[in-house]
């Protein structure tokens, strides 16, 4: 057994911000599936929000103004009071990575350079290039190592400890040696990213399965707002590699097969700069009509770099570059990008207040994996970056409060019970088995990018929850072939894949209830947004039965009534 005042699950921006926030206080340990700068916060490519007012065209902009922009791109459904903490939160919070080391890029004054993203009143997005998350998770990766942060690179979380309603720690596995292994804490954070792959088509690393997700909600932690799922315009035919809201940021085009900017079609102010939301949706009814690009890795429109000129791609854009090179095999100095709509961001998550604490005594979360909400149904580019880091802080800072405040010491029963739970898993899973896990996963993530995607009827949802009570029948047959536990990423796939369904059923069933159109979730069959019976959260939490029960929560409005949203 291992021991630690605070244990942190995930080693992305937010876990790394909490542990450099809390270490020279506490002993604390962070378990990571991965080594820490392989986290996916590394992919973040166009930068992170905040209102500096460095740009000449920004020289208006407040905290107010931002928070304003983030409560209408979320459609009202975030709750304002947490929007109002990130945004007054964001240029302390740049500044700091500044000073950190951090290295963005600046304008001709030497200050932090801003360009424009989509949804945003003014250019708030600070960016490095187009590796902005790289370049934070590594100054923050550099401060958690100079200040002696105990990590845990591969190993692998199997199950949190939740009994008599407190967090006791984690049952994990030493992915090098095999074994598992309790972790006993008196605070559990989570920051374990989002859930991307339960789609197909998703822009997000193999690693984004949702587990730590779904290992809460299994615990009796609830999730909060599931059915909103981001799907990013411009992610690279084939690979669905992220390609950056930089790019329009820096004014690329988005072109049909007939050469239109066809933004100009629904949102002629905005044009290429609405939010994600809606540009998704303008790609794919281009696509479902006709208007798009045939290609045997599938449909897509174009994004045009090219009257940017070769200096200013290298410049801004240099990874774009780069991957398209690489990639797909086109150089977009010359050439268009074939690009089509991916699964890119979860909205909902770990239901968790604005510091960041659940529910459960002892036990909290932030990032991706959380819902505090302050992205509600849509989320701005630039703020998700900025929330990892932001909700990171503000973790460490109440965990501190928590602790001082006399915290009950972590019971080691329940953990060696769970452990014993998590081993029994094991020797079913190695076992025979008729399923192959990643059979299931792939046919799972299929029906879901067909059936609960950017346009969605009950029809369609219904199938797929089919097909998800179908999955989740067969997943009792799953088996591996390798009773081997070093390194046997096929029986941790198959373990998270449980968790997976978890979250997979929850987002169906969200989605099935909510009967309107609003943000990210397009419903044919109810495409006006409802305030009147919908401007409220849904929270699903595990029954005694293990099936999801549905209810819901307020939206806490503070200073923005809702109202139509135009761009």
């Amino acid at each position: 057994m291992i021991e630690h005042d605070i244990l942190i699950v995930g080693g992305g921006l937010t876990g790394l911000r909490a542990a450099v926030g809390l270490c020279d206080r506490f002993n604390v340990g962070l378990i990571s599936k991965v080594y820490p700068v392989r986290s996916h916060s590394i992919a973040a490519q166009g930068g992170i929000n905040a209102p500096l007012a460095n740009n000449p065209d920004s020289r208006d902009d407040s905290w107010e103004k931002h928070t304003f922009d983030t409560v209408k791109g979320s459609d009202y459904l975030a709750d304002q009071d947490a929007a109002e903490i990130m945004c007054r939160e964001a240029a302390p919070i740049v500044y700091e990575m500044e000073h950190w080391g951090c290295p963005f890029s600046r304008l001709p004054d030497g200050t932090i350079a801003q360009r424009p993203f989509g949804g945003a009143g003014y250019p708030r997005t600070c960016y490095s290039a187009d590796i902005t998350g790289h370049v934070l998770l590594n100054t923050l990766y550099e401060r958690a190592v100079a200040k002696g942060v105990k990590i845990y690179p591969e190993w692998f979380v199997a199950a949190l400890c939740i009994e008599d309603g407190r967090c006791h720690g984690v049952v994990a596995m030493d992915t090098h040696s095999g074994e598992l292994v309790p972790a006993r804490a008196k605070a559990t954070f989570f920051g374990t990213g989002g859930y991307g792959r339960v789609y197909q088509h998703s822009t997000n690393a193999l690693i984004n399965t949702g587990s730590g997700i779904g290992m809460a909600y299994k615990a009796g932690v609830p999730l909060k707002d599931m059915e909103f799922v981001q799907f990013h315009p411009t992610s690279l035919i084939g690979t669905n590699i992220l390609m950056t809201e930089g790019c329009r940021g820096e004014g690329a085009y988005l072109l049909n097969n007939q050469g239109e900017r066809f933004m100009q079609r629904y949102v002629p102010t905005a044009m290429e700069l609405a939010p994600r939301d809606i540009v998704s949706r303008c790609i794919q009814t281009e696509m479902n009509e006709g208007r798009g690009f045939d290609h045997p890795l599938g449909k897509h429109v174009h994004l045009d770099l090219r009257h940017l000129g070769e200096q200013k791609i290298q410049e801004r854009l240099p990874g774009i570059r780069k991957i398209c090179i690489d990639f797909i095999g086109i150089d977009p100095v010359f050439e268009p990008i074939p690009v089509m709509p991916g699964q890119h961001y979860s909205m909902g998550g770990i239901d968790v207040n604005g510091r960041c604490a659940s529910e459960v005594r002892g036990f909290y979360a932030g990032g991706e994996c959380s819902c505090v909400s302050v992205h509600g149904a849509n989320r701005l580019g630039g703020n998700s970056l900025l929330e990892t880091i932001v909700f990171g802080k503000i973790a460490a800072r109440a965990i501190l409060e928590d602790l001082e405040g006399g915290a009950p010491e972590p019971e080691t029963k329940p953990l060696l019970r769970l452990k014993d739970e998590v081993e029994a898993k094991i020797q079913r899973l190695t076992g025979p088995g008729r399923e192959k896990p990643y059979l299931l996963q792939a046919e799972l993530s299929a029906v879901m990018s067909g059936k609960v995607g950017i346009f969605r009827t009950r029809e369609a949802m219904e199938q797929a929850l089919q097909t998800l009570l179908e999955a989740k029948e067969r997943y009792r047959n799953v088996g591996v072939p390798s009773p081997a536990r070093y390194m046997n990423y096929e029986l941790t796939n198959a373990l998270e894949l449980e968790y997976m369904l978890e979250v997979v059923h929850t987002t169906i069933l969200g989605a099935l209830l909510r009967e309107e159109s609003r943000g990210a979730h397009f419903r044919l069959d109810f495409p006006d947004r409802n305030d009147r019976d919908w401007l409220k959260h849904t929270i699903a939490r595990m029954g005694a039965d293990g099936q999801p029960v549905i209810s819901s929560k307020e939206v806490v409005i503070t200073r923005y009534e809702p109202k139509e949203r135009k761009y």
